[in-house]
């Protein structure tokens, strides 16, 4: 998962496994090359110290791990890449990322751990000319979490707008039933409808990061594109709209939302106090073992009135990749695909990647028993199988983007600014932070036709 996208997180500090040999850089004993991983994913140490010293000892290659501490990846990479016992992969998460270490990176598009790829997952591997360089290995969506169990209770009231939640299928349905919440939330036992729209700089990626792509997906899909270095922010009033509701049906006074954290919003919901949650499948570890049960999750798409909506299910977003440092011996580069392979076909390693690591890996080689415990990964397949399309995550400027939207909302909600702020911070700060990605990286992503299907 994405460091900005979980409330709390962090591991202590540098964290080391070590197997075989335990000397940095160093070829295995039988000179069959070795694997140096700089892992920016704190939360997953001792599952790939676990991983490494099984394949250390199942083939006798070394595999080190090191991970930086939270906060510290980029440095760190930079300083390790400098090196000459340098990574031999590493993590890559974001646009900004990608570009920044380009000249590190293996081509892999003709490797055989690529062909592995689903298509999304091929979707989403960073290329440049049709050449692909990343490995997407984390798999997850998010939309609008509900609480069955409350849906249930509303439903078989006789003020209820709706027979059940399957009927919640557009944004005007929805706005009515969290209208109709709000209204009647002391009869039902709640705080609000919708949990607070939190501002807070742990909770703020919901609007910035992740609610600003949906009308970014349907402005790309207008233009028949993946890629634009200046948009005009055509659906921005359906975001307003949503934001608009959930300001008005949550159980925080808007000019507090600046203080509310990602914990407390999370918390609203997992105490059975709202019945609707904007968040993606990695909320799961807050919510669980409190007062919804795992059986009561569910998940809807982000419904904001745009035209041809109702197609897409919730949205994925495969932020989570891996890539193979391109100037490594050629004996270290071949060890480090093989490795990745076996991580991806091994069936010991698939369970410890996606049961212990709780990743849905979008290779072909994972079937459905091999898929995280997670509820909401599965509400939201749910979707899919049911025909829905999945909304594609396309990739924004970089963080100043999002903190400067994230300021504008702040001042729009507690009523000292105007929503027109906040447009020009999505609309003209896109073109201003895209150009300034240019100038310092020498690059922007490539566009191609917009592909219906996601």
């Amino acid at each position: 998962m994405v460091t900005m996208k979980r409330g709390a997180a962090a591991v202590a500090a540098i964290a080391l496994g070590l197997t075989g040999l335990a000397a940095c850089g160093t070829d295995s004993a039988d000179d069959q090359g070795h694997v140096y991983f700089l892992n920016s994913k704190s939360e997953i140490v001792d599952q790939l110290d676990q991983l490494a010293s099984m394949y250390t000892e199942e083939t006798g290659v070394e595999v080190e791990v090191q991970t930086a501490t939270s906060g510290t990846f980029d440095s760190t990479l930079t300083s390790e890449l400098a090196k000459s016992n340098a990574p031999t992969m590493f993590n890559i998460a974001g646009y900004d990322q990608f570009a920044k270490y380009m000249d590190y990176l293996e081509p892999l598009t003709d490797t055989d751990v690529y062909d592995l790829l689903t298509e999304d997952g091929k979707a989403y591997s960073y290329a440049v000319d049709g050449e692909s360089y990343t490995l997407p290995y984390a798999a997850e969506w998010y939309g609008i979490i509900y609480n069955k169990a409350i849906l249930e209770d509303y439903c078989s009231k006789s003020y209820a707008v709706i027979d059940s939640v399957d009927d919640i299928t557009d944004y005007d349905t929805f706005k009515s039933v969290v209208e109709s919440i709000q209204e009647n939330k002391d009869d039902l036992g709640l705080t609000g409808a919708i949990t607070s729209p939190g501002l807070d700089a742990s909770d703020a990626y919901r609007f910035v990061a992740h609610m600003s792509r949906i009308p970014l997906f349907f402005e790309y899909r207008d233009n028949d594109t993946t890629f634009m270095p200046e948009i005009k922010g055509t659906y921005l009033d359906n975001y307003k709209d949503l934001f608009d509701l959930e300001l008005e049906s949550s159980p925080t006074e808007p000019g507090l939302l600046s203080s509310k954290t990602y914990d407390d919003c999370t918390a609203e919901f997992a105490l059975g106090q709202v019945a609707f949650y904007p968040n993606g499948v990695w909320a799961y570890s807050g919510i669980k073992d409190n007062e919804v049960a795992d059986e009561d999750l569910g998940m809807l798409p982000y419904y904001m009135g745009i035209e041809g909506e109702e197609e897409y299910g919730p949205a994925g977003v495969y932020d989570a990749s891996w890539a193979v440092n391109k100037n490594s011996d050629e004996k270290d580069k071949q060890a480090t695909l093989d490795f990745i392979e076996w991580m991806v076909t091994d069936d010991e390693a698939k369970q410890i990647l996606a049961k212990d690591c709780d990743l849905a890996v979008p290779f072909t080689t994972f079937g459905d028993d091999d898929q995280p415990d997670n509820p909401l990964t599965a509400a939201a397949k749910a979707q899919f199988d049911a025909g829905k399309i999945e909304l594609r995550s396309f990739t924004v400027p970089n963080q100043q983007w999002q903190d400067n939207i994230t300021n504008a909302l702040v001042e729009y909600a507690q009523g000292t600014g105007e929503w027109s702020a906040v447009k020009d911070a999505y609309v003209n700060g896109w073109a201003t932070e895209w150009a300034t990605n240019e100038e310092s990286l020498g690059m922007l992503p490539q566009a191609e036709a917009f592909n219906a299907e996601g």
